[in-house]
């Protein structure tokens, strides 16, 4: 097995893990989900009883990208976080459950936790 399929695989396991945590966990609240690029950091919040997104922000959007000198770095993750919980505010969520995918909580993941944290989200 070459290292990039082990690498995916495992991405695959621990992806799973968390889901399976976070169902256990989301009773009545809202999802907040990252998925972390080599170049920008997306975070939004997901409705799933309903299917919905209610808010999104990314190191894509203007705010974000004329705040900070690279998109790729834990500033731009703490933009973001601030963002997400600024917009998650304006869609009356307070309570959210953190996915963090399969990443491993540190660097720019946790960056964007703490910032969402600080700026009023709970979790």
């Amino acid at each position: 097995m070459s290292q990039a399929v082990k690498s995916k695989a495992l991405f695959a396991r621990r992806k799973e893990r968390v889901r399976i945590q976070i169902r256990k966990r989301a009773v009545d609240r809202v999802r907040l989900s990252v998925f972390r690029s080599g170049k920008h950091i997306y975070a939004q919040l997901i409705d799933d009883s309903k299917g919905v997104t209610l808010a999104c922000a990314s190191s894509l959007d203007k705010e974000v990208k004329s705040a900070v000198k690279s998109t790729s770095t834990v500033e731009a993750a703490k933009t973001v976080g601030a963002l997400i919980a600024k917009k998650g505010k304006d869609a009356k969520v307070k309570n959210v459950v953190f996915d963090r995918g399969g990443y491993l909580f540190h660097g720019r993941v946790k960056a964007l936790a703490d910032a969402a944290r600080e700026a009023g989200l709970a979790f």
